[in-house]
């Protein structure tokens, strides 16, 4: 299985010729040609995973392919058929299947409500929380997008978070509002998180890929 990152939190996932999208957010650019595509993921409803135009063009190629994403998602986009998931659901789309986990985005201030979130873990390997901490507990994950720089996130509890889940390998994603000293300070220290359980730092750029 393939996964590239694009700029900001999406990602796709490429498994014997099937493609599944994750979180094409409002600071990702058009992601181009895709090969079929057989499902979405929207881990929840800022724009900064998902837009309609995004969608509209994904779907205009690859027209009926469910979109998954939390009740919040459901809600904000009423005019696409939004298949509802919450943590603890299993879905299949084939080749791929998805297990979701958590249920609440990461609190940004009191002042501002708490939306759904939810993280998916793919084909029981590749792990990504959304905007949250959530870790797939009882879970060996192979491959972790872990975020590196949002409004809420604290670089200290993205280490843990990465300490918490111990993947084999994790890449630093969710980082366009970062300065490029920012974004590297980030990764560096999301590496160290994952060496202390036998795991290692892999460095992607928008557009750049690594198996799993």
């Amino acid at each position: 299985m393939r996964v590239t990152k694009f700029e900001h939190a999406t990602l796709t996932l490429v498994d014997t010729g099937s493609t599944l999208v994750i979180d094409p957010g409002s600071y990702t650019a058009p992601l181009g040609e895709l090969e079929s595509v057989v499902a979405i993921v929207i881990t929840h409803e800022h724009p900064d995973h998902w837009t309609p135009g995004h969608l509209d063009r994904i779907l205009g190629t690859f027209p009926g392919i469910p979109i998954f994403g939390p009740e919040g998602v459901a809600k904000a986009a009423p005019e696409y058929d939004i298949t509802v998931v919450r943590p603890g659901d299993v879905v299949e789309a084939e080749p791929f299947r998805l297990e979701f986990f958590g249920g609440r985005h990461a609190v940004i201030h009191e002042s501002i409500p708490v939306i759904d979130n939810v993280g998916v873990l793919v084909n029981d390997d590749f792990y990504y929380p959304g905007d949250s901490y959530d870790v797939p507990e009882g879970r060996t994950v192979k491959l972790l997008a872990a975020p590196v720089g949002a409004p809420w996130l604290k670089i200290g509890e993205a280490m843990d978070f990465v300490l918490a889940v111990a993947p084999r390998r994790v890449f630093g994603t969710h980082d366009m509002t970062l300065s490029v000293a920012g974004r590297d300070n980030g990764r560096m220290r999301l590496g160290w998180a994952a060496e202390q359980g036998g795991g290692e730092l892999v460095t992607l750029d928008p557009g750049e890929g690594t198996d799993v």
